[in-house]
Parts: structure tokens; sequence; C-alpha cells
């Protein structure tokens, strides 16, 4: 999968099937247009296209007005997004940067400097509440009219639902807020995921060893960064680790600002193995490429006086992820032995 900031590159196919849209978190309405958007590809012999926009439209709106309760949680970093147009078979993807410049273009020109002639669409897939251009003017009638009148196809998916509910960003965001972590599953289609490279943290695992003798070892943590102030889900969690070692490793994470122990309000997701892989020895995560999923949540973030007392609340979490892992685990065996007796 290629991608590109803007249009402006030599490389960007000179023709395209394009579809539009934030895609933040790539559920499974998502997983359908772009089902859709590659079938019609492959028909008209175009490479499928997606163009998305960071920051996000209502992020930029926020800032501006200056009023950051507006701006969406966000569910996926941009790495994880493009992650995932990537597993769904998606040959391009544009990102355009949302700035003063792109909110006040007109809808018709939108169409003609962007669609047209910036990216040669051919074929245009939209949901069915999309809107574009300047004070948000243009819907799927000024699109399709434009359409038959300068050469490209326009169709219009409507909603996508799974057990009665309407799949949506929204709705996403609204089960992690809650931690309902099944239902954000049920949702994406997979269980709800953040990925990034192991960076250096507070190494906080030894201001524990000081408070609690013993604890370093136990409390050893990986640490990805968040790049949004406003994660969708926010919390403890039981998690399983991908790509730290041969197979998957579960442990407990947090994944908020640490409110005991800094006052920065960075986002930040703290991972602890539950069993440290021996082979890593104590520094060898620092730079891998991680992929976390968060399964379960135990509880909210909480500000605890001083360490001990933040060592005693870890010792539980622990124990708490450990027998939800435990009894997942043994659920996982029991149906795939259910499944072979089956087949059998």
């Amino acid at each position: 999968m290629h991608v590109f900031r803007g249009f402006h590159h030599p490389g960007i196919a000179s023709e395209c099937a394009l579809t539009i849209g934030n895609f933040d978190g790539v559920h499974r309405g998502h997983q359908a247009m772009l089902a859709l958007l590659r079938s019609e590809a492959r028909h008209r012999g175009l490479p499928s296209c997606v163009m998305s926009f960071e920051p996000h439209p209502r992020d930029y709106f926020a800032a501006r007005l200056g009023k950051p309760e507006m701006a969406p949680a966000r569910i996926a970093t941009l790495r994880d997004k493009l992650g995932e147009l990537e597993r769904c078979g998606i040959d391009q993807v544009i990102v355009l940067r949302f700035d003063e410049r792109l909110s006040s273009l007109p809808a018709p020109d939108f169409i003609d400097k962007v669609l047209v002639q910036g990216l040669g669409a051919r074929y245009v897939l939209v949901g069915d509440d999309f809107r574009f251009g300047a004070k948000r003017q243009g819907d799927y009638a000024t699109l399709d009219a434009a359409g038959r009148a300068k050469g490209f196809d326009v169709a219009r998916m409507m909603s996508y639902e799974v057990h009665g509910l309407r799949v949506s960003s929204s709705a996403v965001r609204e089960a992690l807020a809650a931690g309902r972590m099944e239902a954000a599953a049920a949702l994406l289609g997979r269980p709800y995921s953040i990925s990034g490279h192991v960076v250096h943290g507070q190494k906080l695992g030894r201001q524990l060893a000081e408070s609690a003798p013993g604890a370093s070892d136990g409390f050893r943590t990986l640490n990805l960064r968040f790049n949004h102030d406003k994660p969708a889900a926010q919390g403890i969690f039981a998690v399983r680790v991908h790509g730290l070692a041969d197979g998957p490793v579960d442990g407990v994470a947090s994944l908020g600002v640490r409110p005991t122990v800094e006052d920065a309000g960075r986002v930040l997701l703290e991972v602890h193995c539950l069993d440290w892989p021996a082979e890593l020895g104590p520094d060898g995560a620092y730079g891998k490429l991680v992929r976390v999923e968060l399964l379960h949540k135990l509880r909210d973030e909480a500000r605890f006086d001083g360490l001990p007392a933040l060592t005693e609340a870890i010792r539980q979490d622990v124990e708490q992820a450990r027998a939800y892992l435990a009894q997942e685990a043994a659920s996982y065996v029991k149906v795939s032995r259910q499944t072979t007796r089956d087949r059998i």
C-alpha cells in the first residue's frame, strides 16, 4: 500500500476508485465499504484509493473555536489506521492536512481541484451522511450531479448494522469510553488494539522497587506513546502483547495520563508483562514495534497517595488480569475442542 501526504506527488496513480472519510478505527462498517470499493476498482481496472484527513476535521474546528471539548476522542493513531487500511487491501491512501485552506474550499472547487485534477477519480464511493466543502455545503446529490457532468461514477453506501445496531465510529467510542471492550470488538471485528514502538519511560519500576522490595522484577514495563490527548479508552486493562516474543504475551496496562506519577497530561500506554520473555533481557524490548490488545477493563485511572499505594494497586491489577486472561484462555480451549469435535 502506498501512502502520500497530499496529492502533489509523482507516484500517485493517474486514475483511481476513491472513497473519502476519517476512518477512525476502521470498524466493520468501514470494512464493508472498503470491500465494495475494492470490488468496484477491480471491475474498472483501477487502483483502490482512500482519502483521509489529519487532523480530524472536528479537531481542527475545536482548536479554532477554543473549545477542546468539541474534539472527538480518538480511537486509533494514524499508524493503526493505515495498518488496518492495508489489511483491507487498499492500494493507495492520501492523507490530506485539514487546515484553513481545505476547510474553506467550496464544494465545486473540492471536486475540481482535489477529486478530478488531483486524484483522477473515476469512481467515488461515500457514506450515507457524507458532507464536504466549506460549511459542509456539499452532499451526495452535489457529488452525483458533478459526476454526471465530469465523467465519474458516484455511489453511496447506506448504514451497516450488527445485531440491529448501526456501526459507527461514535458507537465504538461510546463502547470504549464505557469500558465495554467486547462490544467494541464486535463493532471493530477484532479486539481493540494500539501499536507503537517501545520507548524509554521514567523507569518507574525502579522507584517501585524502592517502595516495595522485589517489585522491580515484577513491574518492568513497556511504554508506547498515544499521540492524541483524548484517547477513546482510558483506564487499566488486561491485555495481550504481540510482537514482543514469538507468541503473544499476557499483561496488564494503563492507558491515560498516570495521575500519580506525572502531571504533564501526556497520554501513555504503559504495559506490564505478567511473564517477561527471558530472551529479551532487561532492555531488549526498546525499539520493538508491538501491538497491544486491550481485552478487558479492570478499573479507571486513579490518583494514589504515593508509590506504596500505587504498588499495592498494581499488585491487585496483576492478580485480576491473570484471573481474567486465564479464564479467557480456558474458554478458548473449550470452544476449540468443541469445534474440533463438531468437525469430526
